[in-house]
């Protein structure tokens, strides 16, 4: 057994080993980190003089950080494609307003009534459904 244990370590030790010998995987070419190439520094032009802004004037942007979120998440105001414009043609598409999905969230709004259900479900307090109980309006 003592030369079987022997045999079996001294064949474990070769290979690992050979492990740390060279191969193509470790020997690659490499970039050298210690070899730092340096930009040429920044500088400002001799003509370059800006104006401070004056005292209660509006930003020279002209919007609001909030509409320019707005404007970058949703877009402006979308063009309609021939197809759509079709469709909404045949459908009396001139009474619509081309700008309407800029302004769904207006409170100009026009809401359809869903009925008492709706309003109901709406207007029930908040709680987990251990008090709630259901009852049938009579006609």
């Amino acid at each position: 057994m003592n030369r079987t244990t022997a045999i079996l370590a001294a064949s474990i030790l070769a290979t690992t080993l050979s492990a740390c010998g060279s191969n193509s995987l470790f020997s690659r070419d490499r970039p050298d980190e210690m070899m730092v190439s340096r930009q040429a520094p920044l500088v400002v032009p001799p003509d370059f003089a800006l104006t401070p802004p004056a005292p209660g004037t509006a930003r020279p942007g002209g919007e609001t950080t909030a509409e320019q979120t707005l404007r970058a998440l949703f877009g402006g105001a979308s063009q309609r494609s021939a197809s759509e414009t079709q469709i909404i043609g045949s459908a009396d598409g001139a009474r619509a307003d081309p700008g309407i999905r800029s302004q769904v969230g207006s409170p100009d709004t026009q809401v359809v009534d869903k009925g008492l259900v709706v309003r109901d479900i709406l207007a029930a307090p908040e709680g987990d459904g251990r008090d709630a109980s259901a009852a049938i309006p009579t006609a």
